[in-house]
């Protein structure tokens, strides 16, 4: 019952990505743009910042009584809805793009991009 992982804690490690170099070319090495540790921080930061945004518009949108609803279930099938639209977004992607650092016109966001597994599935 004595777990050594669980008796472990984690510590966060903090990235400073203002003194990193920011990245020119979105395509230039998608596997670096995957695993870099400073991109995803970036990535997170942008999708937790995105998160927040819808949130705050739905509660403004309920507080001013343009919006009903009847359960937290209602609110998250919203939440996710109004998520699901703004990734699925020209204006979406690029702000998670310009978020990580690239300079992207919105006419360039490719949203079907191919995913190419290097194993069969």
């Amino acid at each position: 019952m004595n777990d050594p992982i669980r008796a472990q804690t984690l510590t966060p490690l903090d990235f400073d990505i203002s003194k990193e170099p920011v990245p020119t070319d979105p395509a230039a090495n998608p596997f670096r743009l995957v695993v870099d540790p400073v991109m995803r921080v970036r990535l997170r930061r942008a999708l937790f910042e995105l998160i927040e945004s819808h949130d705050q518009e739905l509660a403004r949108y309920v507080a001013e009584g343009s919006l009903a609803l009847d359960s937290y279930k209602e609110y998250i099938e919203l939440f996710a809805h109004s998520l699901k639209q703004t990734m699925s977004s020209r204006e979406g992607v690029a702000y998670l793009l310009q978020a990580c650092g690239f300079e992207v016109q919105k006419d360039d966001v490719n949203l079907q991009p191919e995913t190419r597994w290097k194993v069969q599935r």
